[in-house]
C-alpha cells in the first residue's frame, strides 16, 4: 500500500530554509539589501512578535508597498502565521497590498464625513479621474483610497492628499488638490 507520508529530504528548500540561503544565514535569497534594512528594524525590535505594526510600516517604507514575498519574509522572520501577517496587514488602511501612484487621495468614509457628503467627493474623483477607490492610474500618477475613519471628525467630510489632511472638503476643493497629479 502507498504512503502519503513525504520525507522532508524529498521536499525542495524553502525560500526561509538553511538548504535555500546562505549556510546559517537568515537572509532573504535574493540578496536584495532592502531586507537588510528590514533586518535591521526586527533585530532593533529583537524579533518580537508584538512589534508586527512597526515592522510591517517599516517594510512599506522601504518596498512602497506590502507585497506577497515581503510578507512571507515578515511571517518567517517574526515566527508568525502568515494568516496573522495578511491579516494585521489588511486591516489597517495605511497599509497597502499593492503599488500607489505617485500621488495618493485618501477620502475618509467614517460616519461623520460619510453624513457631511464624502460619497460626493469620491464619486467627484471617479468622475474626473476614472477609477474607483483602491485603483491607480493608467499613467500610476494618482491613487485613489478610502479609509474608514482618519479621526479629524470635527473636519468632516475629510479627505488626505499625499499624507495631508484637508477638512471641509467639497467636490470643487477634492478637485482643485489632485488638480496638478493628473498631468
Amino acid at each position: 500500500m502507498p504512503s502519503a507520508q513525504v520525507n522532508n529530504r524529498d521536499r525542495a528548500p524553502s525560500a526561509g530554509s538553511k538548504a535555500g540561503s546562505k549556510a546559517g544565514s537568515n537572509a532573504h535569497p535574493s540578496g536584495d539589501k532592502r531586507f537588510k534594512v528590514l533586518d535591521i528594524t526586527m533585530k532593533r525590535n529583537q524579533h518580537r512578535q508584538d512589534a508586527l505594526i512597526e515592522v510591517l510600516h517599516k517594510a512599506q517604507e522601504i518596498f512602497g508597498y506590502l507585497e506577497e514575498d515581503v510578507l512571507l519574509y515578515v511571517a518567517r522572520q517574526l515566527k508568525l502565521p502568515l494568516s496573522k501577517v495578511y491579516g494585521v496587514a489588511t486591516f489597517y488602511h495605511l497599509f497597502s497590498l499593492k503599488p500607489s501612484g505617485a500621488h495618493t487621495c485618501v477620502v475618509c468614509l467614517g460616519t461623520a464625513c460619510y453624513v457631511k457628503g464624502a460619497s460626493s467627493l469620491l464619486e467627484a474623483l471617479k468622475n474626473q479621474v476614472g477609477i474607483e477607490p483602491g485603483e491607480t492610474t493608467d499613467n500610476g500618477q494618482m491613487s485613489v483610497m478610502t479609509a474608514r475613519c482618519i479621526g479629524a471628525c470635527g473636519l468632516a467630510p475629510a479627505a488626505v492628499y499625499d499624507g495631508k489632511v484637508m477638512g471641509n472638503q467639497t467636490a470643487e476643493s477634492v478637485l482643485d488638490n489632485i488638480k496638478g497629479w493628473l498631468d
